[in-house]
Parts: structure tokens; C-alpha cells; sequence
């Protein structure tokens, strides 16, 4: 795994995020870059999805705030990528949501661990520092 690797995978993440977010896809084809189980700190807590299922209701959620808010986009930024080993990394990254006129909806700076197994890369921590 390298940093390069890592940057490109998480654009085609936030490209199919924000697929969801606009309705042109069903939110259960983020699968393909959530691990199971995936972990999240938020202020709100620590969860522990262990399965699917959970990891699809937590990610619909987000999905249907934004299609609601009238999200187009994410705009990166800042971000970088600390590489630990060849099976894990962390993107570290602030990122702005936002509206087809470029408003901004919310901003979310996070650390995401990206893992590589069998599956390939898969986000399989979030730890949210700030969302606003």
C-alpha cells in the first residue's frame, strides 16, 4: 500500500458517496468500501458494526441528511496519508459537502484507517474530530 494508492481509491469513495447523496445509486454499493466489522467515534459515541446490515443503516442515515440538504458534491480540502504497513494506512482528511451552487452544507474532519485484505481496501475506522 502506498499513499498514492490510497489518495486515488478514496476519490472513487467519495465519487460513489456522493452518488448516494444525489440518489443515483442505492447506498448498500458503499459495501464496496466499508469493512465489516467497521468502527466509528463520533461525539455521539463508539459504534461497532458488526454486520452489513448495520453498516448500510449507519452510512443511510448520512445518505438521506444529505439528499435532503440537496447535496451535489465533496469538495477535499486537506488531507494526508500516513502509511503504516503494507495492510493499513490513515487518510486523514477535512472535507466540505456541499450544494450544486457550492455552499456548504457541512464540513467533517476525519481520520479514516483503510485497510487491504481480500476484499482489497476497505475503511474500517472512523474517528470524527469535527463535523459542522
Amino acid at each position: 500500500m502506498d499513499r498514492g494508492e490510497v489518495s486515488s481509491w478514496f476519490g472513487k469513495y467519495l465519487d460513489a458517496f456522493a452518488a448516494c447523496c444525489r440518489g443515483e445509486q442505492d447506498t448498500s454499493a458503499l459495501l464496496a468500501y466499508y469493512g465489516v466489522p467497521w468502527l466509528v467515534t463520533t461525539d455521539a459515541g463508539f459504534f461497532a458494526l458488526t454486520s452489513e446490515a448495520a453498516v448500510v443503516g449507519m452510512l443511510q442515515q448520512q445518505v438521506d441528511q444529505l439528499l435532503a440538504a440537496g447535496y451535489q458534491r465533496t469538495e477535499v480540502l486537506d488531507s494526508d496519508v500516513t502509511v503504516f504497513n503494507a495492510a493499513s494506512a490513515l487518510y486523514l482528511t477535512t472535507l466540505s459537502r456541499q450544494r450544486a451552487d457550492g455552499t456548504e452544507i457541512s464540513r467533517l474532519t476525519g481520520s479514516y484507517l483503510v485497510t487491504k485484505g481480500a476484499l482489497g481496501l476497505r475503511i474500517s475506522v472512523l474517528v470524527v474530530h469535527g463535523l459542522g
